[in-house]
């Protein structure tokens, strides 16, 4: 896909998402509306992995560690074929293997997350063992901002700094906000850029929610013996204007006039896409 459709394809990503959170009413609404688009570009241009070859070894692998946005990858994946689109229709609901975070059941999803601080520790593990086989896969982990005050990141990411992991490639979703309220007033973790500098790390700073800055900086992740961290600059709630910014829309679902009131501002930008 050209940058013009993966822009459509993450207005599509973002209906469905905020359809499949209002009908069950449950979901990390701003968090998921925050990282559509680095699960488009990942997903309809980045990975080297398709239904078909979730089981081959060279795949490459992604870890949503951010495991609390699972509704969007959800709808991504069955986008891409790696299950019916009509089984999101049982999400939450009892018996359902579509639960509230990542469940590796569900085919496409590498291992279960959503205990934060967890997916980067796992992710260098993953791309540590392609060094030791002799594997060209690359592996990408996703990490919300507030997620980085969890010690684990830091050990990893020295961790991934040491070995000089060229094959790993993070990306924070940095919308400034967490359940609690703004990253810097209940645990702030900045610089961030300087201290995954220090850790050895190739950083790319871009704004998260401009699909061309996303596709040009996984284009150039690879940096000889250092590991990437692509620090994606976006918004919580992105796309949703009354929601846009706001702590409060973490976790909260729509009411059935704000879930009109998006659908109609969703198919409107869809038609003038057409």
């Amino acid at each position: 896909m050209d940058v013009e459709q993966l822009e459509k394809k993450a207005i599509e990503m973002r209906k469905a998402t905020w359809e499949m959170i209002y009908r069950a009413k449950t979901g990390h609404t701003g968090s998921d509306l925050s990282c559509t688009d680095i699960l488009v570009a990942l997903y309809y241009k980045v990975l080297n992995q398709t239904p078909e070859t979730f089981k081959s070894e060279n795949r490459d692998r992604y870890v949503q560690s951010k495991g609390h946005a699972v509704e969007i990858l959800l709808n991504v994946l069955a986008d891409r074929g790696y299950f019916p689109k009509d089984d999101l229709l049982t999400y939450s609901q009892f018996k359902s293997p579509y639960i509230g975070h990542p469940n590796n059941h569900i085919k496409g999803i590498e291992m279960n997350t959503g205990s934060l601080g967890h997916g980067l520790a796992l992710s260098v593990g993953i791309a540590k063992a392609a060094k030791m086989d002799d594997k060209d896969y690359h592996t990408y982990v996703l990490m919300g901002d507030g997620e980085q005050a969890e010690g684990s990141v830091w050990e990893a990411a020295m961790a991934a700094g040491n070995f000089k992991l060229d094959n790993l490639t993070a990306i924070i979703d940095h919308n400034g906000l967490q359940i609690t309220g703004k990253t810097k007033d209940v645990m702030n973790s900045e610089p961030l850029k300087a201290k995954y500098e220090a850790f050895g790390w190739n950083v790319i700073e871009i704004d998260g929610n401009d699909m061309s800055q996303l596709v040009d900086a996984f284009d150039m992740k690879s940096v000889q013996n250092k590991p990437t961290l692509i620090l994606a600059d976006t918004v919580k709630g992105c796309g949703v204007s009354f929601a846009e910014n706001k702590a409060e829309w973490h976790h909260k679902v729509p009411t059935e006039e704000q879930y009109k009131e998006a659908l109609d501002v969703f198919d409107k930008e869809l038609e003038e896409r057409k």
